[in-house]
């Protein structure tokens, strides 16, 4: 691509601040930036220098953002997918996981899912996975925005020990790439049927500390809250209410089990 150009086609939705559609418009590219938005017209008596690419019969729109993956799992897309969640995790993924996941699988698989993702129009993802330093070299080799989960989770990986042995990697990695504008974290445990009160707690703390959002998987089936009410004597999420997780900062995963007043508590 020139250092400048126009975007010419036939739509283009800004999604914000104007909801509207527009037509006869452009979207002028200086150095790899948008440099403006403006009527197709206007910008080519300003800038008759700068080509124009029509796009007909095209919508051009922001990049979407996909709010929750585990990219590197691209790898094993299929696999066992005909069971049911809690027998396909432990039977099937974390047994896999435990033999198969390092460093280069994580490079290997998120550089496949980044790359289809940019294909359906999306470009920044949330992930939660182990080893996402190596997640975030697949990001930067595409140039995409990604958010990236210090992971927690109560058993051991090839990845880390302990939840605060996942949780030191993940805080630590995130001082590594402070200042980086295309990397931002959020803290991610896991479920809260793999996650302890204690850690729990304390992921609450420091999402309050440091003002990170929390990424977690909750009411994703009836197995999990009747699992919940056995051993808690609460529903998942009234759990993590008690807990403190419950607010503006929570990304609610799946949340696809919900009664009224859950939904209410979510709104």
């Amino acid at each position: 691509m020139p250092d400048a150009v126009m975007l010419a086609p036939q739509w283009i939705a800004p999604v914000a601040p104007d909801p509207r559609v527009l037509t006869g418009h452009a979207v002028l590219i200086e150095d790899g930036r948008i440099a403006a938005l403006e009527p197709l017209d206007e910008l080519r008596g300003s800038r008759p220098e700068t080509p124009v690419q029509p796009l007909p019969g095209q919508l051009l729109v922001p990049g979407f953002v996909n709010l929750h993956c585990h990219a590197a799992m691209a790898l094993l897309r299929g696999f066992a997918d005909d069971m049911p969640l809690h027998d396909w995790l432990r039977q099937r993924i974390w047994p896999a996981e435990s033999k198969l996941v390092g460093p280069e699988f994580v490079r290997d698989g998120a550089l496949l899912a980044a790359a289809e993702m940019l294909l359906g129009g999306i470009t920044c993802f949330n992930d939660m996975y182990f080893f996402p330093e190596a997640a975030i070299e697949a990001a930067q080799l595409l140039g995409m925005r990604s958010v990236h989960g210090i992971v927690v989770i109560d058993f051991a990986s090839a990845y880390a020990a302990a939840p605060a042995d996942y949780l030191r990697k993940g805080l630590e990695l995130r001082d590594r790439f402070r200042h980086d504008p295309l990397v931002s974290f959020c803290l991610a445990p896991h479920a809260p049927y793999t996650v302890s009160d204690e850690s729990l707690q304390r992921v609450a703390t420091l999402s309050r500390e440091l003002g990170l959002p929390v990424h977690i998987h909750v009411h994703e089936t009836r197995a999990e809250i009747d699992e919940s009410m056995a051993i808690h004597g609460k529903r998942p999420l009234e759990r993590l209410e008690a807990l403190g997780l419950v607010g503006p900062e929570l990304i609610a995963v799946h949340a696809v089990h919900l009664d009224d007043a859950e939904l209410q508590l979510l709104a």
